[in-house]
């Protein structure tokens, strides 16, 4: 994985920490533009990136580093659990974001979950990070991203966006949990997005979920 942080002491402390967890970190950047250049040359599955650093910030870089073929996962780092940027990256392409103040253990299980292709953001935050800095669509402009879905991948894609968790899903729709993951799988492959963040995003950014709306 690649570590990106404008702190030299970071950097270094995160480098230890995952290394002494058998992660393998096969280089570091002290700002955006770095990391992209660090991301393209040495192919990462994961890149650990701050939001704040000077020059290119950590958003415009997972960006860059997203619309590229076959880019890696990136889990960015803030201070603030509610911070605007957040959303931002996340609209970006981050699989998620982790606290800076985050236990060793859960920095470590973070960066192996999204190495595994997973989203490492509770669906519930995700809802309230969109519903606070995404502004609702002008009345008539919603758009339908995909009208191929079916009626029961419609569905499911409503209530992940509304913060239902796979298994909240199932006990929704009376399905089994397994059944719901082959329907995200479907849904994600026919929105053209990488993961149920970029889903949930779209759905509030299309109009189908609007902010407030109840699960």
């Amino acid at each position: 994985m690649l570590v990106a942080d404008d702190h030299a002491l970071v950097r270094s402390g995160v480098v230890g920490l995952l290394e002494a967890a058998d992660l393998e970190v096969v280089g570091e950047a002290a700002d955006g533009a770095a990391a992209v250049e660090a991301a393209r040359m040495l192919r990462p599955d994961v890149v650990l990136m701050d939001i704040r650093m000077p020059g290119m910030d950590g958003i415009e870089a997972t960006a860059r580093i997203a619309a590229t073929a076959d880019a890696p996962r990136v889990l960015v780092l803030t201070t603030f659990d509610l911070d605007e940027y957040v959303y931002r990256a996340l609209e970006a392409g981050a699989s998620g974001f982790l606290l800076k103040d985050a236990p060793p253990e859960r920095l470590v299980d973070g960066v192996r979950t999204v190495a595994r292709g997973e989203a490492l953001l509770a669906p519930a935050l995700t809802r309230r990070l969109i519903e606070r800095y995404l502004a609702a669509p002008a009345p008539g402009a919603a758009s339908d991203p995909a009208p191929d879905l079916t009626p029961r991948e419609r569905e499911v894609w409503l209530l992940i966006a509304r913060g239902l968790s796979n298994q909240e899903v199932g006990q929704r729709l009376f399905l089994s949990e397994a059944t719901v993951k082959a329907h995200v799988t479907r849904l994600l492959a026919k929105l053209g997005v990488r993961d149920r963040v970029q889903a949930v995003v779209l759905a509030y950014e299309s109009g189908l979920v609007l902010p407030g709306d109840a699960s």
